[in-house]
């Protein structure tokens, strides 16, 4: 499997590519990497150096790989967060040269826009720009709870709620989507939710609530899903192994007190999970 993934990079920490592209390698999984900036750190600290690319730069990359001949041997793409419309542009251009070359391809477009308590924090026209354009083309997203209500324009205080967005964004392209970070009246205080919605079914995985605020978690359970999802072919089956993995990355970076998580320390997580989780029908 060779997935092409599009994203943020940073050389300290792991988020964007620096979360995902090694789980998926991990599992045996051909990463081609194009970053979409490239900073010493995530934002999170502050102050962080490095520099942002732009449309022109990644569509070069593109070209050279192109090349090379290889597109057609590319089973997906991925992509995360996107610092400007003409990025954005650029991973769209990607999704439909390689989906010309290998039609079976699928494209899984993680919307990064926001979340509970921050609000959007990507730049203005981000988020119309994910509704209006990414999620119409992807075959699969990974949006939060915050996200999920943004792009369906409703707001998920119940399962019943969430059901309904999920099948109002559905109607915009996505066949299967992922919704992460899940809290409705349903959910103990004790607990947090993963919700995957696939053909008007929809499952769950409740996992222990952790006590920690980390970076890139987002990135790596849109990278898992992607993989089990692409290879299995079912939205359960890939919730029920790509919560199980982050779940366990999660609670080993608890418990060393990490500010980042340990995507290498934790790497067995990805391929023999410490916890199984059942992913319920729901």
């Amino acid at each position: 499997m060779n997935v092409l993934s599009i994203q943020s990079h940073v050389a300290y920490g792991h988020v964007g590519n620096a979360s995902a592209v090694f789980p998926m390698q991990r599992l045996g999984v051909e990463v081609w990497p194009i970053h979409t900036v490239q900073f010493s750190n995530h934002t999170g600290y502050g102050s962080w150096k490095g520099r942002v690319f732009d449309g022109p730069a990644i569509e070069e990359l593109v070209d050279g790989i192109a090349e090379r001949g290889v597109l057609e041997r590319c089973n997906g793409v991925l992509s995360g967060y996107m610092g400007s419309a003409d990025i954005g542009n650029a991973i769209l251009s990607a999704v439909a040269r390689v989906r010309k070359l290998n039609p079976k391809a699928l494209y899984c477009c993680d919307p990064v826009i926001g979340d509970v308590g921050r609000g959007i924090f990507v730049r203005p026209g981000i988020p119309e720009f994910m509704r209006d354009h990414a999620v119409p083309a992807a075959d699969i997203i990974t949006p939060n709870q915050f996200e999920l209500n943004y792009l369906a324009g409703l707001t998920t205080e119940t399962l019943s709620d969430l059901k309904k967005a999920v099948s109002a964004v559905q109607q915009l392209g996505p066949r299967a989507v992922l919704v992460t970070s899940v809290g409705t009246k349903e959910t103990p205080a004790d607990s947090i939710d993963l919700i995957a919605g696939e053909d008007g079914r929809f499952w769950r995985v409740r996992t222990p609530k952790l006590s920690l605020s980390v970076n890139g978690a987002g990135d790596a359970i849109a990278a898992l899903f992607f993989v089990h999802y692409a290879r299995s072919g079912s939205a359960a089956t890939a919730l029920a192994e790509a919560s199980a993995s982050v779940y366990g990355l999660l609670k080993r970076t608890e418990e060393a007190g990490s500010r980042e998580i340990l995507t290498i320390a934790a790497q067995d997580e990805f391929v023999s999970p410490t916890n199984r989780f059942i992913a319920e029908e729901v």
